[in-house]
Parts: C-alpha cells; sequence; structure tokens
C-alpha cells in the first residue's frame, strides 16, 4: 500500500476528493461503521407497552429476541408521546436488565439475630403466604345480625405520598375488591 492509498483513507481527503463539504455522506463512513446496524434489527418479537414511570402512559415498543430483552424504544405510533421518552422512560432498559437491581433481600427469622439474604421470589412468596393466612384467620363474612361484610380487619395498608394517584387508585381496589381489607389509609392524608 502506497502512501496515496494511505492518505486516502482518510476522510478528510475523501471529502475532498468527493466535494462532500458537510461530511454526511459516504465519506464519514469506515467499513465498522457500513456493518453497524441498530440492536433492534435482530429482534423476532416488538411488543407494545407503556413506560412505569408515571401517569403520562408514553408508549414504549420493547424488542425481543429469544425470550430476552434487546431493547426499549418510544413508539411513535401512540398518541401521547409519539415515540418521544423522556431520561427515565428512555432508561427503562436499565431497570429491567441493570446490573445494580436487586434480586435478594434481607431477612430475619423468628428470634435470630443476624440477617441472611434470600432470593426475591422467595420474599415475595413468603408474604403473599403470610398476607393469605391473616386473611383467612381473621375473615368475617357475615355480623351477628347476618348482615353480609366479607372484610377483614386482620391487616392494614398505610400507603406512601411517593405514589401516584393512579397507583393509589389501584392499591385501594386491589385491597379492598380483592382482599377484603378495610383499613386502607394513605401517609398524605395524615
Amino acid at each position: 500500500m502506497g502512501l496515496f492509498d494511505l492518505f486516502t483513507r482518510w476522510p478528510f481527503i475523501r471529502q475532498l476528493q468527493e466535494k462532500d463539504s458537510t461530511a454526511l455522506g459516504d465519506t464519514a463512513m469506515s467499513e465498522r461503521s457500513r456493518q453497524l446496524e441498530p440492536r433492534t434489527a435482530r429482534a423476532d418479537k416488538v411488543v407494545q407497552s407503556i413506560c412505569p414511570y408515571c401517569a403520562v402512559g408514553c408508549g414504549q415498543r420493547v424488542y425481543v429476541k429469544d425470550g430476552r430483552l434487546l431493547d426499549i424504544e418510544g413508539d411513535e405510533d401512540s398518541p401521547i408521546s409519539r415515540g418521544r421518552l423522556c431520561p427515565k422512560g428512555a432508561a427503562t432498559f436499565q431497570l429491567v436488565t441493570g446490573s445494580h437491581r436487586l434480586d435478594t433481600v434481607l431477612y430475619r427469622r423468628p428470634g435470630a439475630m443476624q440477617w441472611e439474604r434470600i432470593p426475591l421470589h422467595k420474599a415475595l412468596d413468603m408474604v403473599a403466604e403470610r398476607v393469605k393466612q391473616a386473611r383467612d384467620s381473621t375473615w368475617e363474612s357475615h355480623n351477628d345480625q347476618g348482615e353480609t361484610l366479607n372484610r377483614t380487619l386482620g391487616i392494614a395498608h398505610l400507603g406512601g405520598a411517593t405514589l401516584d394517584n393512579e397507583e393509589n387508585y389501584l392499591i385501594k381496589k386491589l385491597f379492598t375488591g380483592g382482599l377484603g381489607i378495610v383499613q386502607v389509609e394513605n401517609q398524605a392524608r395524615i
């Protein structure tokens, strides 16, 4: 390879030769950049979703290959966001795949002095079992007069002010309608 061939490989020299003053065309490309393709091109399935962060409800497209997440982008067909996502919505991919995501919780058995790490799925199963047991053991179908109650007083919920209206609405529906919990309060009202 001669010196001239070496110089003609430089993008600036190619720009001059091809009179490409903006360097937006082929002169700006390298062999590597010509072969690049978006991650989403390899997806075997695209699923429409909604951003989980706020109440706006921006549309998202979730790209999946072999059951694994490839990327999450804004959905151009969404009438709400028209393909745009805020920085938090654009980072949803990291929410799901990030190495910083916790998959264990600390648990201290009754009477134990030390905490132990247990898998998140096991902790969720333990919570579900205890909620069901508390609900079943304190369930009131009818009162003394025979009136239908269908409630439990063995469980109460105190929500936090960091939840938005939609999340509080869903919690209220789940707890009162699904579980029969009538003692549902929110810190914002206290």
